[in-house]
């Protein structure tokens, strides 16, 4: 080409090339050292070409090619990183540079690795960033070499797609869930109840957004706009514990999701309340008019007053019913549950030690919680625990102020441990202390001479009462079935149509102890009692050793 005519076609475009680098470089001295080197071969290629037909896209086609050289040079200064590999990695061409030379393509590039696979994203960074060899990468990594050159292969396609593609960012991003209630059915581990485990809104959102469907660590990711690194091991630890399970690399909740709307919580609350209604009132009038609640072998003396070494009073009748009311509602009428499908059946066992099951509960912001919902915040049981001799039942609420918490389990193996002493194996005052402290038993003082204490929690005597108790309700509740099933069955059926065919048999579970140890039912039975003043409220004293039995074993 003449010179004249190369002078006149990089006069006519170095505007459009000063801007196009203005756009592109990190500064302006980057941009004009920039448009002088594209300006320069330009040129220099016009002088020795005559075959250039279109001088249109062959300046374009130099300006791209020499910014993914400035991009290399640049990347490799800046991050450590050799660019040049990158760009081998990506397969650039002329065709995708106009998508591929933007800034933000290095670190969209960066976010796209996070997405491969775990052993994909090793086998990457070990070649292309810290310059191994293929045969290191695989005798490193205990896989045949035709693996790393396949996922390397393979990377090069994720990459390309990933970076051709604009990943949508999940609602979660914006508007995460959160669980109100996180509860525990059976026995928690070492590391404490579900609710320990899943306490982060962060783990609490992995697992929502696996409810429904199985996802991989890239699709979580994208649904909480965060990079798969930090899901990925979230994910595995939630895995590992249960929450969820984990098949060809992609994950699946494990643990029941109760997300309901106003209809079915319309449903919940008349089936509980009317249930409640008919059980607490006939229970507490049956107790109270049969004169059980005198029976001797109903043994407590829960007094607020000191103790003394004549008197051994006998607990008001209200406390001694605040303690049998809850725990004839959660054990009667067992003959007539559908125990169809059994524990073991779905529950996870932990590697802390915990065998369980986990439920949780979300209350959208246009939905109104189920009635006595702020109770059942603080509300918590049956809980059961067992040694050779005894059983020790309690429930923990808004009445009382021993908490179950994390070290309960210890707390009650202890309490019936020492319990089960013989009458010739007297306690020490540090294990005395111990009972009174946790208001199982209340003393005079330490004087040896002089010492005295008296059971506060409510003691059943031997098996004959507590079965004479159970066959209270059982009889109330054989009355009453037919009801409580027509009751039950719109709101079973509207739970199970809520409920994804996966978990599908452990709402069964569940459901099937709706009116028996089921917590909701409890807390109605209390509350209806309560609010219609039959069931006087406890004292603080009082409170100390609530909703506490202790049951010979069978």
């Amino acid at each position: 080409m003449k010179r004249e005519r190369a002078e006149k076609l990089t006069t006519e475009y170095l505007k459009a090339i000063y801007g196009f680098a203005l756009k592109r470089c990190a500064n302006l001295q980057d941009a004009e050292d920039f448009t002088q080197e594209i300006v320069l071969k330009v040129f220099r290629s016009f002088l020795c070409r005559d075959d250039i037909e279109a001088p249109d896209k062959f300046i374009w086609t130099v300006a791209h090619n020499t910014l993914c050289n400035y991009y290399r040079k640049r990347t490799k200064i800046a991050l450590g990183i050799p660019m040049g590999d990158f760009a081998e990695l990506l397969s650039l061409d002329n065709d995708t540079a106009d998508d591929l030379v933007e800034k933000e393509t290095i670190d969209r590039l960066h976010k796209e690795i996070a997405y491969l696979s775990k052993l994909q994203r090793k086998i990457v960074i070990a070649y292309y960033f810290e310059n191994k060899k293929q045969e290191t990468i695989a005798t490193e990594l205990g896989i045949p070499l035709g693996t790393v050159k396949w996922h390397l292969f393979e990377a090069k396609k994720n990459l390309k797609k990933g970076i051709d593609t604009m990943r949508q960012i999940g609602e979660l991003k914006f508007n995460p869930i959160k669980f109100e209630l996180c509860g525990t059915n059976g026995s928690p581990g070492t590391k404490g109840a579900n609710s320990n485990l899943l306490r982060s809104t962060f783990s609490q959102n992995i697992v929502y957004s696996v409810w429904k469907e199985a996802k991989t660590v890239g699709k979580i990711a994208d649904d909480l706009g965060v990079s798969p690194v930090y899901v990925e091991s979230e994910a595995e630890y939630l895995a590992e514990y249960g929450f969820l399970t984990e098949k060809s690399g992609r994950y699946l909740c494990n643990i029941l999701i109760d997300e309901a709307g106003n209809e079915l919580i319309a449903l919940k609350d008349k089936m509980y309340c009317q249930a409640a209604e008919v059980f607490a009132n006939e229970l507490f009038d049956e107790l109270t008019n049969s004169g059980i609640l005198k029976d001797p072998r109903i043994i407590c003396a829960q007094t607020d007053k000191p103790i003394t070494l004549t008197s051994h009073e006998r607990a008001d009748d209200h406390f001694i019913l605040w303690s049998l009311i809850p725990y004839i509602a959660a054990r009667s009428g067992e003959g007539l549950m559908d125990q169809s499908i059994s524990f073991d059946e779905d529950a996870t066992i932990r590697p802390d030690g915990g065998h369980n099951l986990c439920y949780a509960l979300i209350v959208a912001p246009n939905v109104k919680p189920p009635m006595y919902f702020e109770s059942m915040l603080q509300f918590c049981g049956s809980c059961w625990n067992r040694n050779e001799d005894y059983t020790l039942w309690q429930i923990d609420s808004e009445w009382t102020s021993q908490r179950i918490n994390d070290g309960y389990i210890d707390k009650a193996g202890r309490i019936l441990s020492l319990l089960s002493r013989k009458e010739d194996d007297l306690l020490s005052k540090d294990e005395y202390a111990f009972l009174a402290e946790n208001g199982i038993i209340k003393t005079n003082g330490d004087d040896d001479s002089n010492f005295k204490t008296a059971m506060q929690i409510v003691w059943l005597e031997n098996t004959d009462i507590n079965n004479e108790l159970i066959a209270i309700g059982d009889r109330i509740k054989e009355r009453h079935w037919s009801e409580f099933e027509l009751l039950k069955k719109p709101f079973v059926k509207a739970v199970l149509n809520e409920t994804p065919k996966h978990l599908q048999k452990k709402q069964k579970f569940g459901l099937q102890y709706i009116f028996f140890s089921d917590g909701w039912f409890i807390l109605h039975c209390l509350k209806e009692l309560v609010n219609n003043g039959k069931l006087k409220l406890p004292t603080e004293e009082q409170k100390k050793s609530l909703t506490t039995i202790i049951v010979p074993n069978e």
